[in-house]
């Protein structure tokens, strides 16, 4: 029975790795890394096998998952060379398109892109997807399957990728919880304190969204009573630049995403 082969034993590898034994994931899994430290604690923390010679780790591939840093991409994949049987490729590279996948890797590798989030260690990370036009429709259920075993997966464009990918990270969550928290403790908040508090802002008010039985703005209207507290506050962070700097910082990323692919 061939794998799912994981090369790149980095974070992203140990999130999934976390969700699908999480899941109870039978099937065989194989981590490929040039780092001997790394494969000996994902070995230990999730019995998966592990391998320090990359043919030998594609050779047992029927999924392989590439998990390396964009500037690597490259150079892993000329290492490959010629590929003499059919495998489904998955590229979890922010930025890299599959053009230049199929390019530096081609035929009869079939490539696809996801973007999980690191949430999937607990099973509820969301998954984007998105597949080459001529990737098989049983390939699309299994790389489906795979992902949708650690959270949601969501299946879009590829020209809405790096937009998605500068949205969807966790670390918003984190970020806005951590400013969230730390404002709180200026005005008089404990620590402990303001993180409950401001944990709850965030995620109990999304939590109550995603239940879809009212809309965002019916939500904010009922939160947010015409000149009360709440109110005051979002006015003030808008007047502010709120939405402005949010918008920034978006376009940062997805310029960033943009210029994995430059040099290549």
């Amino acid at each position: 029975m061939k794998a799912t082969v994981f090369l790149g034993g980095g974070r992203i590898t140990g999130a999934l790795l976390a969700g699908l034994r999480l899941a109870r994931y039978s099937g065989p899994l194989v981590v490929y890394d040039r780092h001997p430290e790394k494969l000996r604690l994902l070995k230990k923390r999730y019995g998966v096998s592990v391998e320090r010679e990359l043919q030998r780790a594609v050779s047992q591939a029927r999924l392989l998952i590439i998990a390396v840093r964009p500037g690597s991409v490259i150079g892993l994949l000329h290492e490959i060379g010629a590929v003499n049987r059919q495998i489904i490729a998955v590229s979890l590279t922010a930025g890299i398109p599959l053009a230049l996948l199929r390019r530096w890797l081609r035929s009869p590798v079939r490539w696809a892109r996801a973007m999980p989030s690191p949430v999937c260690r607990s099973g509820r990370g969301l998954t984007a997807l998105t597949f080459a036009r001529d990737f098989p429709a049983a390939a699309k259920r299994e790389v489906r399957n795979l992902f949708a075993r650690v959270g949601p997966v969501l299946e879009i464009p590829e020209r809405k990728f790096d937009a998605f990918t500068v949205t969807y990270s966790c670390s918003h969550g984190y970020h806005a919880l951590s400013t969230l928290a730390a404002s709180a403790e200026k005005a008089g908040l404990d620590r402990n304190t303001a993180l409950i508090a401001g944990a709850h802002a965030l995620a109990d008010g999304i939590t109550a969204w995603g239940e879809g039985n009212v809309s965002l703005e019916a939500l904010l209207h009922e939160a947010a009573t015409p000149g009360g507290i709440a109110a005051t506050v979002m006015e003030a962070m808008n007047r502010a630049g709120y939405k402005r700097v949010v918008q920034r910082g978006l376009t940062a990323g997805l310029a960033r995403a943009r210029r994995n692919a430059e040099p290549m």
